[in-house]
């Protein structure tokens, strides 16, 4: 049995986690590869809506088993926060979630210095989230981090080793450290509330329920576009969140990736700092937010908005080795009278389509426009019921991009979903 990946493949913010409440009835296990509490995750069902930050999107769905693997970094403070509120919604979470020793801690003093590393930037700000994501991946790389599994050994040592370094840097930028006191009481009853759940070396756990038959989906965070080696540098996460974060934040061999699930906005979105080349500075773009309600699901901040860039799409789909699409927010595009999509750059005056080194102002996007649909979407139950100009829309994307699109969302509950025939 292969291990299938859900990812975005824009700039984040595309509706994985409705995707994975949709899909997760087909498996066993929903497992997450990689990113921190700053990848909102939204879901909406029976009236209620819930943001996960941390905790696999799978969580809703019956007794299916949820996995929070060694790629991603935790937080448990914020960890705490976001099951509480999931336990007083009745759900049961300790024996459905399991948590890999392996996956990095984010300390109280990485949050600080997030802030310290962003005010240092000045104008050249990349726009984190300042959770202490980045710091927590710079401490794993360069081998100073603290992992779940280190909670079980020697854990108060180690703690005041990575914290005596951290502090050490803080005081080199005479940065205000008199909010740390507070954060680390939140942080170490975030640490007791962990201890609740079961830890697994989910390298093992993973490769086992393979081998034993089960369906596992692995779940991505932010998009393709955001990915530390192959997004728009230096505006990127700090993670790998392309299909190949899936083999080295779950354990899983390459070859035994199955399919891969690409999921896209029928427009495009941004959020925080970097080159945007669709990005629509006018009343469309405005538009596009407010149907859209573009908004961080945990940070609240306004996203930027624009067309769909299928210049950044193709790049995405081949680095992602995209098997299936799956387009989202289609519905938002119901009321306007000609849709755009940018089929390729100019360049210092030459026409490109092949995605470049570095991306900036200087980028002209070059669009091919269709008819609008002018029909609300959002009620329909059956692929037939499509306007016509909508699915030319879904079949000029598909001849552009090489790769069926298997699902269309027209909303945001579980139910205005559509799976293509």
């Amino acid at each position: 049995m292969k291990v299938d990946v859900l990812l975005g493949l824009q700039w984040g913010d595309e509706g994985k986690g409705k995707i994975v409440d949709v899909l997760t009835p087909d498996y066993e296990i929903v497992a997450r590869f990689q990113g921190g509490p700053n990848a909102g995750h939204t879901l909406e069902f029976e009236g209620k809506k819930y943001v996960l930050r941390s905790v696999p999107s799978g969580i809703f769905q019956g007794n299916k088993l949820n996995v929070i693997g060694n790629g991603v970094v935790l937080d448990p403070a914020l960890f705490k926060g976001e099951i509480e509120a999931l336990e007083k919604s009745g759900h049961d979470l300790k024996s459905r979630l399991y948590i890999s020793k392996k996956a990095h801690l984010m300390l109280p003093t990485h949050r600080l210095l997030d802030a310290c590393y962003e005010a240092s930037k000045g104008d050249s700000k990349i726009g984190t989230t300042g959770k202490g994501i980045g710091p927590t991946y710079t401490d794993k790389v360069s081998r100073n981090g603290l992992r779940v599994g280190d909670i079980l050994h020697n854990f108060e040592e180690k703690y005041n080793a990575a914290k005596a370094k951290h502090l050490r840097i803080l005081n080199q930028y005479n940065y205000d450290t008199n909010a740390l006191a507070d954060i680390e009481k939140e942080w170490f009853e975030g640490v007791k509330k962990l201890k609740e759940f079961t830890f697994i070396d989910s390298e093992h756990f993973i490769n086992n329920a393979t081998k034993s038959g089960k369906k596992i989906l692995a779940e991505g965070a932010q998009g393709t576009m955001l990915d530390i080696d192959f997004g728009s540098y230096p505006f990127v996460t700090s993670s790998n969140t392309i299909t190949a974060g899936a083999s080295t934040g779950l354990g899983v061999a390459p070859r035994n990736i199955g399919e891969v699930y690409g999921i896209f906005k029928a427009y495009c979105t941004r959020v925080g700092s970097g080159p945007f080349p669709t990005e629509l500075h006018d009343a469309t773009g405005d538009k596009l937010r407010e149907f859209g309600f573009e908004f961080g699901s945990v940070t609240g901040r306004p996203r930027r908005c624009g067309w769909i860039d299928l210049v950044a799409l193709r790049y995405a789909i081949m680095i992602d080795g995209v098997s299936q699409l799956i387009m989202m927010k289609s519905d938002v595009l119901d009321t306007f009278e000609t849709i755009k999509a940018c089929v390729a750059y100019e360049v210092n005056g030459e026409r490109v389509t092949e995605f470049p080194f570095e991306i900036d102002d200087s980028i002209k996007p070059i669009y091919q426009e269709m008819k609008g649909w002018k029909t609300d979407m959002t009620k329909m139950q059956k692929e037939d019921q499509f306007p016509k100009e909508f699915s030319d829309y879904v079949a000029f994307l598909e001849k552009e991009l090489g790769v069926p699109i298997r699902i269309v969302s027209l909303g945001p509950d579980r139910a205005q979903t559509i799976i293509r025939k």
